[in-house]
């Protein structure tokens, strides 16, 4: 349940296509169908509920996400958080399910619920079975009006929201951001957060609280979606079975009417917290997601801020003003806000940032964006969405954005807008919204004849979306099996004469989707030593310009592809992962083979990588996660100085990198980079014989200087420690432990291993942990845990984390130990295991109908000396299935041990002790 903090607008890309006829489906009888738009049709029952169908074959997995149209737009007087707190408590049990928890792991759902200013949502994606799709209807339709909402449960759960509130203090981003909303916002409920104030989310009365539930969990209020391997008319009977016979209520709800007033000049706000890194945001208020001026603002948010070709990008980070710029412009139901940010680092003037951030709005209007700006800007949003259409499961989620917005159709009018937004339209929204006087940054200044930007109504949503039919929906994908048998017979395997080796798994997927990824193996001990830091930046500077291309066109040309890229690194391995599609996927290996085959590390895209690493690694020098997570692991794995595994501390890396010349960079590459012992994988819809062209011709003469000898992980005992870690003003404290495990993933006891930590702490919020110290406790809102075990040496090991008030340490500290050395002791029960089988063997399920997961697979599988394919996946789920308490519970007791913990934990315990 986590709270959306910097959500980008969506845009779709879809190309323009002649109407196709849409299915036809049987409606059981009071279901009435509304429309259909490009595979999505829109039903309605008596009681007002509305529900969206979306059909998709190409994947084993279904989502149902139901969306309540009530945020904290919605919020009266002391109901702060009211809508968030209540997101919480619908997963407290309702009358038909009583733990929802454990029916959310028993049934291996990847669920989850998110509020906003202007909706809540709720979402379960699983295995499509009919026996998961009704379970899931079920839940939804009993939660909506039979949630308990118990005053036994709000005494609990307030403080695990609270924690949840506590850990966004920590945060001067995110803390700042609030400000500056709550001072752009004088009435209007977008200018207060979220997750409300600490005081309403601590005294709201539990009847309070139940009369906002049986206010808004009505029907007339949700939008159901089910989207997925589902067959329509078996799905709209069983949402008829289960939401039909819920009576639409006889209250009216009266739509919100505060409108906030036209600003009359700069505001200003100062955020005074311990922090190693200066912050720089404004805001300027702009029209609703619906208004025409929408999408226009949008593309102008993405001229300024995209990187590198971006003018905020390059007049604060190429002048090394500022390490890091961004910003965006959330699609809300009412006139919303463009926000933008940049990071300062201490030795650079905020003043000096501040004047030229400014100057940077204000000449947009002076100076027109060109047209190569906007199509940049444009052709980058389109792409983004275009890939959301490819994935049935992130589209349904997405979706419910929109529906707060006003309608779900509002993303095809979003779309159809944006691909008409012409440079008259950008410097058009920049001259009427970015004026001084409508922006919140600076300080006040008298002006007698004063600019105010008038910012206009929300249209009338169902005028623009009534009759929009739409363009053809996207290439429909293959019903793909996704058992491991059927995964090792569809891939074709092989090795270049250089050593590569590739594995190309070809099927029809919706969109002519397509994931590839591509792992470079380099470098030995001995050869690798004292290069920790260089490794990692060297990978980064892969795609900042080649030969024949600067890292902007790189950008572009990625963009113009509708391709996600990424290049990282770190240890012997560098890898490039790629999300495109089939008419795409040959240019963008080309371009991505170009970074790799012939990359020129420019010196002052070196300079500008090396300010945004150091401000990152000084923003995490007084974060208590960021810290605790990096002691526990030194302590865990203490590698001797210079090894190439080693665990630098902040302080140390930052030394490190300060050293770094670009020199360094590219005489690394030189030495280490080569395709010998290189791995690709392509899954998805391609050319087979257009790729294998490519790889033959681009990497199969690529050979490194030096040759690749794997490092071994080294053995280490954990031995009992314990650390505390003082960090001044921090709201949210951390705790991790971490205990290491001679296990390799074909180890015997692997299997036990992972399923007795799945009923300790990986299950949802039914685990042990979850249970004792998040439900019954309720002193932290995020606790769990987690096994590994590396598939090469006998390394493995358990962690377990918890945040937390550090008022709360010690019932904290206590309520862990007992439930470890309880859950040693007595082991796991037969009910238990049961339940974490089939959610594990499900979630497996799940795991690989996903192209991302099978591609990145592939390529580590690619690696073993035995060749080791799915089959192995399939071994290990038939050992889980058969486990029994006996052999489980004899897991525990040999490799658990709460005496042998490394215990780290962060946090403002000073304070807390002066205080008590």
């Amino acid at each position: 349940m986590k709270l959306p903090f910097l959500l980008a607008p969506l845009a779709a890309g879809l190309l323009a296509s002649p109407m196709q006829a849409q299915p036809t489906t049987a409606l059981p009888a009071g279901v009435t169908q509304a429309t259909s738009v490009e595979g999505i049709t829109e039903y309605r029952l008596a009681n007002g509920l509305r529900v969206l169908l979306f059909p998709d074959q190409s994947k084993p997995t279904a989502t149902v996400n139901i969306t309540y149209l009530v945020g904290s737009r919605h919020e009266g007087y002391g109901e702060s958080g009211m809508a968030h707190l209540l997101e919480h408590m619908v997963f407290k049990g309702s009358t038909k399910h009583p733990n929802v928890p454990q029916e959310l792991t028993e049934h291996g759902a990847s669920p989850n619920g998110t509020t906003w200013y202007d909706r809540t949502n709720y979402f379960e994606t699983f295995a499509a079975t009919d026996e998961n799709l009704k379970w899931a209807l079920d839940l939804e339709a009993d939660r909506m009006v039979n949630s308990f909402i118990a005053k036994k449960d709000l005494d609990t759960e307030f403080s695990v929201v609270r924690n949840e509130f506590e850990s966004g203090e920590n945060s001067p981003v995110r803390v700042l951001m609030d400000r500056v909303l709550s001072t752009a916002y004088l009435w209007h409920n977008y200018g207060k957060s979220t997750i409300g104030s600490r005081e309403d989310i601590e005294r709201v009365p539990i009847d309070n609280l139940k009369a906002f539930y049986q206010k808004y969990y009505q029907p007339d209020n949700a939008v159901l979606l089910v989207a997925g391997k589902i067959d329509p008319t078996q799905t709209l009977g069983l949402i008829k079975q289960y939401f039909g016979g819920i009576p639409k209520p006889a209250r009216q709800l009266q739509p919100t009417y505060t409108v906030e007033p036209t600003q009359d000049g700069e505001r200003s706000v100062t955020l005074r917290r311990p922090g190693d890194t200066q912050g720089l945001a404004v805001a300027y208020h702009v029209p609703a997601a619906a208004h025409p001026d929408y999408p226009a603002t949008d593309v102008l948010v993405e001229v300024l801020t995209n990187e590198p070709s971006g003018r905020l990008y390059k007049a604060l980070v190429e002048s090394k003003k500022a390490a890091a710029a961004w910003g965006f412009t959330p699609g809300l139901h009412d006139a919303g806000f463009a926000y933008f940010y940049a990071d300062v680092r201490q030795n650079r003037s905020l003043d000096s940032a501040r004047t030229v951030m400014l100057t940077t709005f204000d000449e947009v209007v002076k100076r027109p964006p060109t047209a190569e700006e906007v199509d940049r800007a444009r052709t980058k949003l389109l792409k983004n969405v275009e890939l959301m259409f490819q994935n049935s499961e992130n589209l349904g989620l997405s979706l419910s954005e929109y529906i707060a917005s006003g309608d779900w159709r509002l993303v095809y009018l979003y779309r159809d807008a944006l691909r008409r937004v012409s440079p008259a339209d950008v410097q058009r929204v920049a001259t009427a919204y970015f004026k001084p006087s409508n922006r919140t940054v600076g300080l006040f200044q008298p002006d007698n004849k004063p600019e105010r930007s008038l910012i206009p109504a929300t249209p009338d949503v169902l005028a623009l979306v009534k009759d929009y039919k739409g363009e053809a929906a996207v290439a429909a994908g293959e019903a793909f099996d996704v058992a491991p048998a059927n995964i090792d017979t569809r891939t074709k395997r092989g090795q270049e004469k250089n050593g590569l080796k590739y594995a190309y798994l070809s099927k029809q997927n919706r969109a002519n989707a397509v994931n590839a990824e591509l792992k470079v193996r380099y470098g030995s001990s001995a050869t690798l030593q004292n290069k920790t830091v260089l490794a990692g930046l060297t990978a980064s500077m892969l795609e900042r310009g080649t030969k024949t291309r600067s890292y902007a066109q790189i950008r572009d040309a990625f963009d113009k592809a509708k391709a996600q890229v990424y290049f990282y690194g770190g240890g012997q391995i560098t890898t490039a992962a790629i999300q495109t599609d089939k008419e795409h996927l040959p240019a963008v290996l080309d371009v991505a083979f170009d970074c790799l085959r012939n990359p020129t590390f420019p010196a002052q895209e070196f300079e500008k990588l090396k300010q945004e690493r150091l401000a990152q690694l000084e923003a995490q020098q007084q974060e208590p996660q960021a810290l605790a997570f990096n002691r526990a692991e030194r302590l865990a794995n203490p590698y001797p100085a210079g090894h190439i595994f080693q665990m630098l501390s902040f302080d140390e890396e930052i030394a490190e990198l300060k050293k770094l010349t670009v020199e360094d960079v590219r005489q690394f590459y030189k030495t280490f980079y080569g395709a010998q012992n290189a791995t690709l994988a392509v899954v998805g819809t391609f050319d087979e014989k257009a790729v294998q062209q490519r790889v033959s011709k681009q990497l199969a003469s690529w050979k490194a200087a030096t040759p690749y000898t794997r490092v071994p992980l080294m053995a280490f005992e954990t031995k009992a420690q314990q650390e505390s870690i003082q960090t001044n003003d921090k709201a949210n404290a951390l705790y991790v432990t971490m205990l290491k495990m001679p296990l390799r993933d074909d180890n015997p006891d692997y299997a036990p291993v992972f399923l007795a930590n799945y009923v300790l702490g990986d299950g949802f919020l039914n685990s042990r942990l979850a249970t004792r110290i998040r439900q019954k406790e309720g002193v932290s809102y995020g606790v769990g845990s987690q096994v590994y075990a590396d598939d090469n040496d006998p390394m493995g090991g358990y962690y377990s984390y918890a945040i937390y008030n550090p008022d709360n340490s010690s019932r904290l500290e206590q309520a862990y130990k007992e439930e470890l050395e309880r859950f040693i002791k007595e082991g796991v029960t037969a009910e238990e295991l049961k339940a974490a089988k089939s959610a594990a063997l499900q979630n497996y399920q799940v795991q690989r109908a996903q192209d991302r997961y099978l591609a990145s697979t592939w390529a580590q599988y690619l690696a073993k000396p035995e060749g080791r394919t799915f089959q192995y996946n399939a071994e290990l789920e038939k050992q889980l299935a058969a486990l029994t308490p006996e052999q489980v519970n004899a897991a525990i007791r040999k490799y658990f041990s709460y005496d042998r913990l490394v215990q780290v934990k962060a946090g403002d315990f000073a304070r807390s002790a002066k205080a008590k």
